[in-house]
């Protein structure tokens, strides 16, 4: 039983922080440029402040990227898939009318 305590307890969980958090702390460590010292200040290993500010100063430009004409076209390919999907599905539902019609007509006396 003891073992089981130990096991449990050597294990350490691993820290998550928000998405605010990690950009706040990105932005910061490019302003002062000291990581030691706001691993220090927050608790945040030197080295996952550095690949946040690496992830930042990467990927930061895509925030910029969307458009509202890019959202407009994305949307519009949306419905014309949309559009076609209801295509298909009236002609299919058609020639089941059609089958239905025909078994009817055959089936009538």
């Amino acid at each position: 039983m003891s073992q089981n305590k130990l096991s449990a307890d050597s294990i350490k969980k691993r820290k998550s922080y928000t998405p605010q958090f990690k950009l706040d702390r990105s932005i910061e460590a490019i302003k002062s440029g000291n990581l030691s010292e706001i691993s220090r200040k927050y608790g945040v290993s030197v080295n996952i402040l550095s690949n946040w500010r690496s992830a930042l100063l990467e990927k930061g430009s895509h925030i910029f990227e969307t458009s509202p004409d890019q959202e407009k076209k994305e949307l519009k390919g949306k419905i014309a898939r949309l559009e076609q999907m209801v295509g298909k599905k009236e002609i299919e539902l058609n020639l089941l009318k059609n089958f239905s019609d025909f078994y009817q007509s055959r089936n009538a006396p």
